[in-house]
């Protein structure tokens, strides 16, 4: 069994049978990994008959792993999709059957994984210690929870919270509809760990105890029975399935190249016998030299201190103009202009709106909506993000453009730092995104562009 990967699905303690199913396998001879959680849907043998026939058409379909991957994926789960279609025409006892699935395909050569999801599995990322969740549930419970309607306490409990707007086997031809399938990619680091589980999981086991288990000393095997037993324990009121993938591959270190030195010696040339220097042994003091030396060493001291002296009077020179001439400067300034509240503001308003609303924001979620930012956000100097973790999320189009004379970044991410996830926003003329690649920062159905050339990468 390899230490990298595991699944696990269990019947739970009210259901008498198991329609989830999982993926949980390294692809013979890459160095891809494909994780997939299926929760069936159905009755008492439509949901698993629709687990199964996605879960052998998607390892199909993923057995060569090469060209547009997340091209692939989605080909992957219309082809899922087909199937169970054309399975319910062939029985009509299997006709409500369905399923919905989260799926990920980890590329641990280029650090990277791509994920496709439909209906309400879901897809978490612990990164240092801190759990993210990646997908967004494709129901009216989910869409309260993720908008902050909802706290995960209430959602957990709401009545609504098993069903689910979209599935493979509700419709046809999904792989051609732009917002069916949910998909994505993301940075996946040395020490990344990836979740994908069932709605059995998620609705009995709040976000703060699976990332205990999580974060635990275990192997993933130990891990994924404590997730099923944690579920069990809260009532186990449906199918239980998780899959983990974990990239241990050690970080790769890079040392510092030594300048190259010249080959001619490198002791350096003997002093003449005028510059011949005194070098006084450790604790030894001028009183136990010779009379010669002792004269010497005296006149380097007096000739030292005269030169500190001089340094000093001079600094103090330079500091006492540069005072004297921002004083003045100031002096000179309309009082209008000196006073903060009449500073004319180089930012945008629309700049203004966005740092003081994230300033004020209570919890970690930050909703844009288009009929607040009507106009794309012109950023002149970065947006600061001063908090341990972040979700900023777009409703609608919302576009950060650079102002015509900006060159530097978006964003500037305090150090402490843990996480930040962008969505649905575009980045418009920005030189520097390097704020938007650092560790930490994952971007989902974001686009950045530059109208003056091709765009600089998109963002599924």
């Amino acid at each position: 069994m390899d230490s990298n990967y595991f699944g696990i699905t269990d019947t739970g303690r009210v259901r008498d049978n198991n329609e989830d199913s999982f993926i949980a396998e390294a692809i013979s001879g890459t160095d891809f990994i494909v994780a997939c959680a299926i929760d069936g849907v159905g009755g008492y043998t439509g949901g698993e008959v629709a687990a199964a026939i996605a879960r052998k058409a998607i390892v199909a379909k993923l057995s060569r792993p090469v060209g547009d991957l997340a091209m692939l994926m989605r080909a992957a789960i219309a082809e899922a999709n087909d199937q169970i279609l054309l399975e319910k025409q062939h029985n009509k006892d299997l006709e409500d059957m369905a399923c919905v699935l989260t799926l990920a395909l980890v590329d641990l050569t280029n650090n990277q994984f791509y994920y496709a999801h439909v209906g309400d599995t879901r897809l978490y990322l612990l990164r240092d210690h801190s759990l993210i969740k990646i997908s967004k549930d494709q129901s009216f419970v989910g869409f309260m929870e993720d908008s902050g309607r909802l706290t995960e306490e209430q959602a957990m409990r709401h009545p609504k919270r098993n069903e689910i707007n979209k599935a493979l086997g509700f419709l046809p031809n999904i792989g051609v509809q732009e917002d069916y399938i949910e998909m994505g990619y993301s940075p996946f680091l040395p020490g990344d760990l990836l979740l994908l589980c069932s709605d059995g999981l998620s609705d009995m086991v709040n976000r703060h105890d699976i990332t205990e288990i999580l974060v635990s000393d275990s192997d993933l095997h130990h891990k994924a029975q404590q997730l099923i037993n944690e579920a069990n324990a809260n009532g186990g009121l449906d199918n239980i399935t998780a899959v983990l993938v974990k990239h241990n591959k050690t970080p790769l270190k890079r040392e510092a190249t030594k300048p190259v030195q010249e080959t001619r010696s490198k002791q350096p040339p003997p002093a003449s016998a005028d510059e011949k220097e005194v070098i006084l042994p450790a604790n030894t003091s001028t009183a136990a030299l010779p009379e010669e030396n002792r004269a010497v060493t005296q006149m380097l001291s007096e000739k030292s201190s005269n030169s500190s002296a001089r340094i000093i009077a001079l600094i103090l020179l330079v500091l006492l103009a540069l005072g004297l001439y921002f004083y003045f400067r100031k002096q000179d300034l309309n009082p209008e202009i000196a006073d903060p509240i009449a500073v004319a503001e180089h930012r945008s308003l629309e700049q203004v709106k966005l740092q003081d609303t994230l300033d004020k924001l209570q919890g970690n979620i930050l909703i844009l909506s288009d009929s607040l930012f009507k106009t794309p956000i012109v950023i002149n100097e970065p947006i600061r993000i001063n908090r341990d973790s972040l979700y900023i999320r777009a409703e609608g189009k919302v576009t950060l453009k650079s102002d015509t004379n900006y060159t530097g970044e978006p964003f500037l991410i305090a150090a402490a730092n843990k996480s930040v996830l962008v969505e649905n926003v575009d980045f418009l003329n920005f030189r520097q995104i390097s704020s938007l690649q650092q560790k930490g920062v994952l971007l989902k159905n974001v686009k950045i562009l530059n109208t003056d050339s091709k765009a600089v990468s998109t963002k599924p």
